[in-house]
């Protein structure tokens, strides 16, 4: 579409996407109710709502264009004032929008913020990739968006597989072993250049496709693996929300590190743009690889009742 049409088209994508979701949600998802009546936490839901949804905005926009230092600190500022503000307030509150305490459960709490910084290395990637693709290698629009489609059909293969490899292998073997392998093949980007054959680039994807999509279903399952029923609302609540933030954190961070390297060279000189994005991808690759650390908290039996349940369970 960013090829043939103008880059605005590709918002419209989302239309009917979102009214065929709607529809199979009024068709298909229980009519979920509590037993017990609470009211809505409005003020929260107005320090909480606006506070999240200002940082994710400040983190997009610094990461994307170029404001001015004092405007985005004031802006950061406001944003981290409004979430303490709501901290405060949900401690002072009988039903608060979202239970914080939730996070006082350890596997929840290893999986929503280790996952938080995984994501701050794979959240440019989306980013880095048609850099490399268009600019580094001189693709067409088209042909880069063609070069993305692996990944998203090997993510879809391994969901297939993810329950069997974790009932095999484990929470905490999996999501350590998993980050390092995805910070590697995230670093082997680095070594696709101009005489790269095209079946190596979609061997690379494939395989990048395969390790995110055994990351995000290990993560986003183990969190809810020991949470209570009466808490589950809140922690899906949260966890989202932390996801959205962290693909923010991972936009601004692979801007950030790609505009270090790349610095003033012109984009016209494709050896020089395909150079300082390799040094990019190897730094990205090493933070994601780093971050492996933060799973090492896990215990090895952690998360067994889900990966050994259902296959369901990790969907």
């Amino acid at each position: 579409m960013v090829h043939w049409f103008s880059w605005r088209e590709i918002f419209f994508v989302n239309v009917p996407f979102g009214l065929a979701a709607q529809w199979l949600i009024y068709q298909h998802m229980p009519d979920y109710r509590s037993e017990t009546a609470r009211p809505l936490d409005v003020p929260g839901l107005v320090l909480f709502g606006s506070g999240t949804a200002l940082l994710s905005w400040v983190l997009e926009v610094f990461g994307e264009h170029q404001l001015r230092a004092q405007s985005v600190a004031l802006l950061l500022l406001l944003s981290l004032l409004l979430l303490g503000a709501y901290v405060l307030h949900s401690r002072r509150v009988a039903y608060p929008l979202l239970r914080l305490a939730v996070l006082k459960v350890r596997t929840y709490r290893v999986s929503v913020l280790g996952g938080f910084v995984t994501r701050l290395g794979l959240g440019g990637m989306p980013f880095l990739l048609p850099l490399l693709y268009q600019l580094g290698l001189g693709f067409s629009a088209w042909e880069s968006g063609l070069l993305m489609m692996p990944s998203a059909l090997a993510a879809m293969g391994m969901k297939a597989m993810a329950a069997n490899v974790l009932a095999r292998w484990g929470y905490r073997r999996v999501l350590v072993v998993n980050t390092v392998l995805i910070g590697m093949t995230v670093c082997l980007f680095s070594q696709v250049g101009a005489g790269t054959p095209v079946w190596g680039i979609v061997l690379l994807s494939l395989a990048q496709g395969l390790f995110n999509s055994l990351q995000f279903s290990s993560m986003n399952s183990l969190a809810f693996a020991d949470i209570e029923p009466q808490d589950t609302s809140m922690a899906s609540t949260l966890s989202s929300s932390l996801q959205q933030l962290s693909m923010s954190f991972g936009l601004a961070c692979g801007s950030l590190v790609t505009a270090f390297y790349l610095g003033d060279v012109p984009q016209t000189d494709r050896l020089a743009v395909a150079s300082s994005l390799h040094h990019a991808f190897i730094t990205v690759g090493v933070i994601t690889m780093v971050s492996s650390l933060s799973f090492w908290t896990l215990k090895n039996d952690d998360g067994s009742a889900i990966s050994h349940g259902p296959r369901s369970a990790t969907h």
